[in-house]
């Protein structure tokens, strides 16, 4: 039932919206999933019922009902004991907003689908990358009561690793979405060096490194540990993560009892982003000077605003870190990162649809 459009040919305005629409949902999403992180409400809803679970509480039989359940978690009992329900509501709305958003692009997504499939607008290479949105969207629900479920055994808070993995996910729905949506413009170009092409590959690769870094870090909280920028409680490397000693298999599980993982991760996670800014200011000055290509440019200043940016929230973020991960920071922070991402993908699509020569 698919109908293969000729590449001359626009997709319908529609169909555009639709995606468009798409992805600022998965923004959403991403934003409450981050808020939900931050007010420690992921455990709150201790169940992973699909269809039953649409629906909250409804009286104070039900909400109490979902606060014993709540009682018997690790959370509970080691952090939020003696905790009144009104203040269980709070942490559970934004648990419940996070899962009802999720259903709610199910359904965005499934019924314009159909119509557009129907009417033969969507060809084989959107359904290639729609199908890939799918089963990644799937995969980050999966793993995200994976991860919600290590959390409610014997530890009061999420797995870091598991929340770094469920992050990441969640930000490969988000650029498979955004990549199927720029196919949707025929935005060809003039020819440029393939050099340029390789280095913002090679720039996304260290930027997924750097979100599942970013992931871990909050994770484990490691922010609180080292809220002080550009030195690490006054020294530019802690030296912990220098002493052999420390790197046991018990360290790397119980990263919340020994300040290793946390100092470790933190310099990995600063160390990568000193490495993107300079590398993507590089990529994009080389482009603004050498492109004579108005889109490239400004996807080029788009890139470097948003480097600046992000750099700037997280320098922000970490010195907001005293006794706790600041709500509005961290939210930003991790909003930022999506953002960057876009403008990184935007200006690969742009290179890998041109003509590209090697020059060297």
């Amino acid at each position: 039932m698919t109908k293969q459009l000729s590449t001359n040919k626009s997709y319908p305005n529609a169909l555009k919206v639709w995606l468009y629409i798409g992805l600022f949902m998965l923004l959403v999403q991403v934003v409450v999933g981050g808020i939900t992180r931050l007010t420690g409400s992921g455990l709150s809803i201790t169940k992973w019922e699909i269809v039953t679970g649409t629906l909250p509480p409804f009286n104070d039989t039900d909400w109490n009902m979902e606060f014993d359940l709540y009682k018997e978690t690790p959370q509970y009992r080691e952090i939020n004991e003696g905790m009144s329900l009104s203040d269980f509501k709070f942490i559970y709305f934004w648990e419940y907003i996070h899962r009802f958003w999720a259903r709610t692009m199910g359904f965005v997504f499934l019924l314009p689908f159909i119509f557009f499939w129907l009417r033969g607008y969507i060809d084989d290479t959107l359904m290639r990358g729609l199908g890939s949105v799918v089963l990644l969207a799937v995969l980050a629900a999966s793993f995200g009561w994976i991860m919600v479920a290590s959390g409610l055994i014997e530890r009061p808070w999420v797995n870091a690793y598991k929340l770094a993995i469920h992050l990441s996910i969640a930000f490969c729905v988000y650029a498979a979405l955004l990549w199927t949506f720029l196919k949707a413009f025929h935005i060809r170009i003039g020819s440029i060096d393939i050099k340029y092409l390789k280095m913002i590959r090679v720039f996304i690769v260290l930027l997924a490194v750097q979100i599942f870094a970013g992931g871990v870090m909050s994770g484990m909280k490691a922010g609180v540990i080292y809220p002080t920028w550009p030195d690490m409680n006054g020294e530019l490397i802690p030296q912990v993560i220098f002493n052999i000693n420390e790197y046991t298999v018990d360290n790397f599980n119980y990263y919340d009892r020994n300040i290793l993982l946390p100092a470790l991760v933190h310099v990995v996670h600063r160390s990568v982003a000193y490495i993107l800014f300079f590398l993507g200011l590089y990529i994009s000055i080389r482009l603004i000077r050498e492109s004579k290509n108005t889109i490239i440019e400004r996807a080029s200043w788009l890139l470097v605003i948003m480097l600046i940016t992000q750099v700037l929230l997280g320098i922000w973020t970490v010195i907001s870190c005293y006794g706790n991960i600041p709500i509005l920071q961290g939210v930003l922070h991790q909003a930022g990162a999506l953002f960057l991402l876009t403008a990184a993908l935007y200006l690969l699509f742009l290179l890998g649809n041109s003509s590209v020569v090697d020059e060297s």
